[in-house]
């Protein structure tokens, strides 16, 4: 990923060349977010947001663009690569992703089941498994039938295919030990497809924060708001299929038409969450709140496409989302 560098008063911001919620989706929620937080500047934290961007030389504006970016680009991470059990070749999509709502295998840490509870890695709520789904369909049997015994890429000298071992990345020593957090991992949980048990995405957020707190930039803070993917419904139940790219598109097209950004309902939404304290490091515990909404309140888009269903589903998750995302940068405000 081509990365470019304007830097000021010890704060970055990085700009990256260039779904879940749609890319443009997660750019919108994150604009928004600070579009509420300027019109609301008495009940949020956005004069210590402003500050921290006037101080490194940057507009609001900017700061918004480049946090939208930051979560546009997640999807487009190229660092998760599957192994085939036999081969051994290492991939970071399957031939049929463009066709079947898998892009990348990078989306596999973008969710956090709500429906199966604790892991064994000792999270309070695992991610993708395609052993303990509660609901699945056609696009996660496909890609379980498809890559049944393949492995996550560990390295040279870790799991082999049959005729070889074609390690292009160590994706468990780098990608899988970024979002582990302290948890409990081994190379062997990773050895099939089928039983692997992905972390999730609050660790995923979590661990951009820290890096975030570490050295505040604009790219980290961007790749934590990618989080928002859990508040869509497909990412709390846990499938890759039940109208998952449908729903995302719909949304993505009646943003604006249907008005899903309306700031009264951005109001309410923020009053579902406990806010975070301003020294607060783990933000975790509202990140799963924020799933804990669209499980609650979303499943009738995984087995419906009729309007109304997804207009009164969209009315509750987009502003929670946008709620959840001003929460983090009224803590992030701090750091800035």
């Amino acid at each position: 990923m081509k990365i470019r560098t304007l830097c000021a008063a010890g704060l970055v911001l990085f700009g990256a060349s260039a779904h879940a919620f749609t890319q443009e989706t997660h750019r919108r929620i994150v604009l928004d977010a600070v579009e509420y937080m300027k019109a609301n500047p008495d009940t949020t934290n956005f004069k210590k947001l402003q500050s921290g961007a006037q101080r490194a030389g940057f507009t609001i504006d900017q700061l918004a663009q480049a946090l939208g970016q930051g979560a546009y680009d997640v999807d487009d991470f190229e660092d998760t690569y599957l192994c085939g059990a036999t081969t051994g070749n290492c991939q970071m999509a399957p031939v049929w992703g463009l066709g079947a709502a898998i892009v990348k295998y990078t989306s596999y840490w973008h969710f956090q089941n709500h429906g199966a509870g604790h892991d064994q890695h000792g999270n309070d709520f695992g991610g993708y498994n395609y052993n303990k789904l509660t609901v699945w369909g056609d696009i996660d049997n496909m890609a379980a039938s498809w890559l049944y015994g393949d492995y996550l890429d560990d390295g040279p000298g870790g799991l082999k295919g049959w005729f070889g071992d074609g390690s292009k990345y160590n994706s468990y020593s780098l990608t899988e030990k970024n979002y582990r957090l302290g948890g409990n991992s081994s190379p062997e949980m990773y050895a099939d497809f089928e039983k692997m048990p992905f972390q999730p995405l609050d660790n995923l957020g979590q661990y951009w924060f820290q890096q975030f707190l570490t050295k505040p930039t604009l790219q980290s803070l961007g790749f934590v708001m990618h989080t928002t993917d859990l508040l869509q419904p497909h990412h709390t139940w846990t499938t890759s299929a039940l109208n998952h790219s449908g729903w995302e598109g719909w949304v993505n097209d009646y943003y604006d038409r249907e008005k899903l950004n309306e700031s009264s309902l951005v109001t309410a939404a923020l009053k579902s969450y406990t806010p975070l304290k301003p020294t607060d490091t783990d933000i975790r515990p509202l990140l799963t709140q924020g799933g804990a909404i669209s499980y609650s309140r979303g499943g009738a888009v995984l087995s419906s496409t009729d309007h109304a269903t997804r207009l009164g589903v969209a009315k509750v998750v987009v502003p929670h989302a946008i709620a959840m995302v001003v929460h983090l940068l009224n803590r992030a405000a701090e750091r800035l």
